[in-house]
């Protein structure tokens, strides 16, 4: 290869290779010259091989523009992955236009050393400028880009068939590139890779740790028969947030007033994936679990699902769900018909007034969804309300007229104060609504199911200051139960006085506990079970834990992910246990529990 021919090639080549060594460092913590050299690199050189020989009569324009495409996909996975922890995979480039969690807090996401990710974009265009004419194609650079081809091509094959239980883990291990390759060939091949595992409800219960009893015989099986039903769940509440205070003022004081009168799960496990809250809408609606990687909503065929909604309809009921945001938001114009409610509210009917954050405030939200009910009490026998709050959502930055804290100074403008202010306004709506429905006499005739949809404090936008304020307010440091659990209610008029119990549930678990207190049996299987009856429990959750990961009701096993080794943890303490039998076990359970919840969820979603 002519020397003089080659030098633009090798310094294009070697800021490259430097590029892709800064990304593997950062964001998996490797310095494994070995994954560098002969995984991830290999892959992203023969792209830049295929452009530059494509483009070959303007070599620097393609060599920058190449360049600048993969600084920008380097530079929005490091956002990404500081924020929700994981490594994004190109199904979230589907819900782009989703991404306003990430959109309205990117300047707390960005680090200025993150912008080098453009250095060799800006040497580019300077190296171009001073070679001005575009260089030749060396003599033997096609049988380069063949080698490079042949790597690329060996590690792929390897990578595909290499099971996926991490994505973030897998990316690890076969290369970034390599796992959106194999991920691409398995959506392409959805049906060969489906999962056809079953299980009997007594095998089901088995894996969790019970023995199984029919629903009919569960103690509080119709203990709320003929009721209303409204399940309000509220935008980022944390259970760490109920029953305490902050300079002498509750967080939660609605809330922690209505306990007296509930039935309070406080160690219950959201279990989202992508979809985030409308992942939570379609868990409690549904019992079924989520795929994780791609949220429900984008992958629905539009088959009506057995759903809450749809059970209740066969009992007489008439339903309603309530959202005021736009209704294409994560697809609710299908996840809403697919859940089969009788009525669908979104930004379209409640008056866009008192806007803050993503649509109208939590007050207009509710002031809405009780205007609605003399109306619907004489359509229909009993309701079924769905009330989405979202007011509470991040980055919880709030108008002083809605903020009812007076935070101490050191709280003042950081993420962890904004939070607090924001969960404390979303309780002052739930408040609000109970007392509503208290003056209206519905209280008494309703079964009302209050949770969180997901946690809110996480990610880089935490600050050191955040995490030594969180230290403070809990009296010990910030964990992942206090991260991963939400708050679950259930209360009524005369139906509970002070039950408040720590057994280990999740998000799954909500729709058969409220079917089982309202005496109405489900003609489907469901993946959760009745809180009220089942001591032992057994979840899984995808992405926010790394694949392979458990809550056990005894402990949390958090499998190797991107960065961190795997870790057991004692669920009541979160103290470091060493691993044993039992959590190989526990792995294999929670697998073949995933395995059964994709089997359950494939009628429902695309091919």
């Amino acid at each position: 290869m002519n020397k003089t021919k080659a030098v633009p090639y090798l310094m294009i080549f070697f800021l490259l290779l430097l590029k892709v060594s800064a990304f593997r460092i950062l964001i998996f913590d490797t310095k494994s010259i070995w994954h560098i050299a002969f995984v991830e690199f290999p892959v992203w050189a023969f792209l830049l091989a295929a452009v530059l020989l494509i483009f070959k009569k303007h070599v620097w324009l393609a060599a920058w523009l190449y360049s600048f495409a993969v600084s920008g996909i380097f530079f929005a996975v490091t956002l990404y992955s500081r924020y929700y922890t994981t490594i994004p995979s190109y199904y979230d480039l589907q819900q782009a236009t989703q991404s306003s969690t990430v959109g309205t807090t990117i300047l707390l996401l960005i680090n200025p050393s993150d912008f080098l990710f453009f250095l060799d974009v800006v040497l580019l265009a300077m190296i171009a400028r001073k070679w001005k004419e575009s260089p030749r194609t060396p003599p033997k650079f096609k049988y380069a880009a063949v080698g490079l081809a042949a790597i690329s091509i060996v590690t792929t094959v390897y990578a595909i068939k290499q099971p996926i239980i991490d994505v973030s883990y897998f990316a690890k291990e076969n290369g970034y590139a390599q796992s959106q390759l194999v991920q691409m060939y398995q959506q392409a091949n959805e049906k060969a890779h489906a999962s056809s595992t079953t299980l009997s409800p007594e095998e089901l219960e088995a894996l969790k740790g019970n023995e199984y009893v029919p629903i009919n015989n569960h103690e509080t099986f119709g203990l709320a028969e003929g009721h209303h039903l409204f399940v309000v769940q509220v935008e980022s509440m944390q259970n760490f947030v109920v029953g305490r205070s902050l300079n002498g003022q509750e967080i939660t004081p609605n809330i922690n007033d209505l306990l007296e009168e509930s039935a309070y799960f406080s160690n219950v496990f959201q279990q989202i994936g992508a979809g985030t809250t409308s992942d939570a809408e379609w868990i409690a609606n549904t019992g079924l679990y989520t795929e994780g990687m791609v949220p429900v909503v984008n992958k629905l065929n539009g088959s009506q699902v057995p759903s809450l909604a749809q059970t209740l309809e066969g009992h007489g009921y008439g339903s309603a769900t309530y959202h005021a945001d736009d209704i294409e938001f994560w697809k609710r114009n299908v996840l809403y018909p697919v859940l089969g409610f009788d009525e669908i509210f979104s930004n379209e009917q409640i008056p866009e007034i008192k806007q803050v954050g993503f649509g109208p405030a939590d007050e207009v939200l509710m002031d809405f969804a009780l205007g609605e009910l003399p109306r619907q009490l004489d359509a229909y026998e009993r309701i079924y309300s769905n009330i989405v709050m979202m007011t509470s959502h991040t980055p919880f930055v709030l108008p002083e007229d809605m903020q009812y804290l007076d935070l101490p100074m050191e709280y003042e403008g950081t993420h962890v104060g904004h939070y607090l202010q924001a969960i404390r306004y979303a309780d002052e709506q739930v408040g609000y609504f109970i007392e509503k429905l208290k003056k209206q006499g519905l209280f008494d005739e309703s079964l009302i199911v209050i949770f969180g949809d997901h946690s809110g404090i996480h990610g880089s936008p935490l600050a050191y200051e955040d995490d030594i304020l969180l230290k403070d307010f809990l009296g010990h440091s910030y964990s992942m139960k206090e991260r991963y659990t939400i708050p679950l209610l259930f209360t009524g008029g005369g139906l509970f006085d002070g039950v408040k119990m720590d057994r280990l549930g999740g998000q799954v678990d909500i729709m058969p506990t409220t079917l089982a207190l309202l005496g109405i049996e489900h003609e489907t299987p469901l993946m959760g079970h009745n809180l009220f009856q089942y001591e032992k429990n057994l979840l899984g959750m995808r992405y926010y834990l790394p694949g392979g990961s458990f809550i056990q009701s005894e402990q949390l096993y958090k499998a190797p992910g991107a960065k961190l080794p795997d870790m057991l943890l004692d669920i009541k303490t979160m103290e470091k246990r060493k691993k044993n039998s039992e959590t190989k076990k526990h792995t294999r359970d929670v697998q073949k529990l995933l395995e059964y919840g994709d089997t359950l969820l494939k009628p429902y979603i695309q091919n």
